[in-house]
């Protein structure tokens, strides 16, 4: 990495090859290309994918003796093949040419953050001292979201002769990026037709089997020197071929320019005619390339952040890959926020409850992306009621795993890489991620002010998840509380208690007392809406002032359960056995995925005070203390200061961190709180994919939520930042580590406020516009008013 703005690979190490590829993914928002290099095809070093948002295809398969039905993103026609051998005038034809090949030399991968292109670079050298130097410059457009190009440059050293090129566009593909699923069907494509017009653009078409979602492609490949090809055609795949002079005098360029659309498209087209219609219009790469820097340079400008050092760098390449998956062309889209992104085949593509670590840097960034993956949620609420019908409960219960329907994806087996053995995955009781969605809906309205959203779409979706709790909710009259039994956290360790017949745990803290706070805001927001509205949605429901008032005892009266002065993460976790922490890591030193250690021995981390991931402490993530307070003091508990440090102490101590999210909730939990070890959790969620700390997972997708929460641990972690309709709340806390940082960001009309800290002050500017004055409430306390075109700075308490 030699600037902020660049990351490189130097040297070629076929075990960090995949690694390499998620990380290096171009992509805009409606598809994206995985950094695979163009010269070889799938296989155990190289796996190169395209995958569309939205695109998904339901296949079934036998699975332990059992037949399986998964959901899966689709990989779609790889676009990138391109080979090419050398036959001097003074030798035989030689080999083609790969980074695996025996004559490579040197190789040398880079990426442009700022203006989103890849480069690879290689070197080639034979026993008689001929050289070959390959350029690969390729893009995604982020202008327009249908086209992508990779211009290539050859130039011979030592040697005269001809190059042989072969341009191919694959359409015999399938998805086998994740070894876990080797067993499972994924051969998503049929209908495979390929051609090449007459002016030489190649093309496809097929579409996925069981969604029947069309897809056309349409490639153009030039030359420079000029010369005709040859074209091979057959049923899945076509290649020109092209053989052209070369000198040192005289380099070779090869520009392919892929157009791809889907019949998800709007307005609908005719994919394949439109790949060619839109291929044919495109200009030449150099153009291409001027456009895409532009769009990229106008994304930058809205996604500002700066923080010295590597920690800086990290961060760029976070903003850069959330921008990929989640860019304003979201916002045309039926899409959903894919937890691995769009850059590989982990978890299927699914979404997830990943949201809501993505979606508070995109409220105050990107709203109209914000809103429109909300709105994904909201086109899926039927879906939701359905599934809560289904299960003899009432409002809505969203899915842990949604694709396209909105319907439950997540897996009914899961394979222990350890021992081979496929177990039952019982995930899909993670019913707090209703919980998130209603978070999000919020969260987004707090800090837009689109009350256009939140009184429509919004309330719709937060009163529905509000019924689903207060339905599930059932009064205990030996503990003289509501308690919502059967259901998982999100440890996800614990699926059952130790030697149960059915899964499922009572009481989880984080599920009852997020639940409570949805059923606290669904009242509020009933409250806040304009009679007419209140009537057509409470008729919808069925809802009346009695109901209402249920749903607000419910809210004060969820049971939270407590043992040995702390929260307890769920009924009965404090009688677990303690595991023996120093063993196990003396013994597999790495014991992140302790679920699959312990199930290999024959074992269950059931039996043990052992989370994978945050999951009580998920409390100090989502509510500031003041609202944690708040929340408990509601529903009749005190929770101090002094319990809250001891809480997450205990908790520190018993998770294993086996998911990305954990650091980040820990850090941000522990820099709140100004607690000892911040910053190391802080690190590892910054470096959780850039060094693959999950130990080949990143190389499977990156992990989207990871890497946007990261950001928002800067923008709202550490200033407290809190926006809601009385202004900004800022309550900045120290961390050595990165203690001056700026960042700009968007409120409620005011575009471009920019933020800025440095020790002991805190800096803030509003661009001159039509909005009214922006207030800042600093620290909870000194509240101060800045006019459009104002630039103030202010001492922080304390310094």
């Amino acid at each position: 990495m030699t600037s902020e703005w660049t990351w490189e690979y130097a040297g070629y190490d076929p075990k960090q090859q995949r690694l390499r590829e998620a990380l290096c993914t171009l992509g805009n928002g409606c598809f994206a290309t995985r950094g695979a290099v163009p010269e070889t095809g799938a296989g155990p070093v190289h796996y190169p994918g395209t995958y569309a948002a939205g695109v998904y295809n339901r296949l079934e398969s036998t699975v332990a003796g059992r037949r399986v039905s998964n959901e899966d993103m689709v990989n779609l026609p790889n676009w990138l093949p391109l080979r090419y051998r050398c036959h001097p005038d003074d030798g035989p034809l030689g080999d083609w040419l790969t980074p695996d090949h025996r004559t490579l030399r040197h190789f040398h991968l880079s990426l442009d953050l700022r203006a989103g292109v890849l480069t690879h670079r290689m070197l080639f050298q034979d026993g008689h001292g001929r050289r070959l130097t390959v350029t690969h410059t390729r893009i995604v457009h982020m202008g327009d979201p249908h086209l992508a190009a990779q211009r290539t440059t050859l130039r011979a050293h030592g040697w005269s002769g001809t190059v042989e090129v072969e341009s191919a566009l694959d359409g015999d593909v399938s998805n086998a990026g994740v070894d876990r699923y080797r067993d499972l069907n994924g051969h998503h494509l049929t209908g495979r037709h390929t051609g090449v017009t007459p002016d030489g653009a190649q093309w496809l078409s097929c579409h996925t089997i069981t969604s029947h979602i069309r897809v056309g492609l349409a490639v153009r490949t030039t030359t420079r020197p000029e010369v005709v090809p040859r074209t091979h055609i057959r049923e899945s795949s076509s290649a020109q071929a092209f053989t052209v002079p070369i000198s040192r005098s005289r380099p070779v360029t090869v520009v392919k320019t892929v157009a791809l659309h889907t019949s998800l498209d709007r307005p609908a087209e005719d994919p394949p005619q439109a790949a060619l219609n839109r291929v044919a219009r495109a200009p030449a790469f150099q153009q291409l390339l001027v456009s895409h820097r532009a769009a990229w340079a106008h994304l930058w400008s809205r996604a500002e952040l700066t923080v010295p050092g590597e920690a800086g760098r990290i961060l760029h390449l976070h903003m850069f890959h959330v921008l990929q998956t989640l860019s304003p062309h979201t916002a045309d889209l039926d899409a959903g926020v894919p937890a691995r992104g769009l850059h590989g085949e982990a978890y299927r593509g699914h979404v997830f409850w990943d949201e809501l670590f993505v979606l508070p840097y995109l409220n105050l960034h990107f709203p109209e992306v914000a809103r429109a993956l909300l709105t994904y949620r909201h086109r899926r609420l039927g879906e939701a009621c359905a599934a809560a019908r289904a299960a003899g409960q009432q409002g809505a219960m969203y899915p842990w795993q949604s694709g396209s329907e909105g319907r439950e994806e997540t897996q009914e087996l899961h394979m222990n890489p350890r021992s081979g053995r496929w177990m039952p995955d019982h995930s899909r009781l993670q019913r707090h991620v209703g919980s998130a969605i209603a978070h999000n809906v919020w969260r987004y309205g707090q800090a837009t002010g689109d009350i256009g959203f939140l009184h429509g779409q919004g309330a719709e979706m937060l009163l529905q998840i509000a019924r689903f709790w207060a339905g599930a909710a059932r009064y205990d009259t030996s503990v003289g509380r509501y308690r919502i039994c059967g259901v998982l956290g999100p440890d996800e360790y614990h699926d059952a208690y130790p030697g149960a017949t059915a899964p499922g745990l009572d009481d989880n803290a984080y599920t009852n007392v997020t639940a409570a706070w949805v059923i606290a805001r669904a009242l509020e927001l009933v409250d806040e809406l304009l009679p007419e509205r209140r009537e057509e949605l409470l008729d919808q429901l069925a809802v009346d002032a009695e109901v209402l008032e249920g749903w607000d005892d419910i809210s004060r009266r969820l049971r939270v359960p407590f043992h040995a002065g702390v929260v307890s993460q769920f009924e009965g976790y404090g009688e677990l056995a303690e595991l023996n922490w120093d063993a196990y890591r003396a013994r597999y030193v790495d014991i992140r995925r302790l679920d699959r250690i312990l199930e290999a021995e024959g074992d269950t981390v059931n039996r043990y005070q052992a989370s994978k991931q945050a999951d009580t402490l998920m409390l100090g993530y989502l509510f500031s203390p003041a609202e944690l307070t708040g929340l408990f003091a509601r529903l009749g508990y005190r929770l101090d200061d002094e319990l809250w440090r001891a809480t997450v102490e205990y908790y520190l101590h018993r998770t294993s961190h086996g998911s990305t999210l954990s650091s980040l909730v820990h850090g941000w939990v522990l820099t709140r709180l100004k607690g000892a070890g911040a910053w190391r959790y802080c690190e590892e969620a910054l470096l959780s994919d850039v060094a693959d700390v999950q130990g080949g997972t990143t190389g499977e997708g990156i992990h989207l939520g990871a890497m946007a929460g990261s950001l928002d641990l800067v923008q709202r972690g550490l200033t407290g930042l809190e926006a809601g309709p009385d202004g900004l709340r800022l309550d900045p806390v120290p961390l050595d580590e990165i203690s001056r940082f700026s960042f700009s960001l968007c409120y409620r009309g005011h575009e471009g406020v920019r933020v800025r800290i440095l020790p002991g002050r805190l800096g803030i500017g509003v661009p001159v516009s039509q909005q009214g004055p922006l207030t800042v409430v600093l620290a909870g306390e000194r509240r101060v008013t800045f006019p459009p075109g104002a630039q103030h700075w202010l001492r922080l308490p304390g310094a």
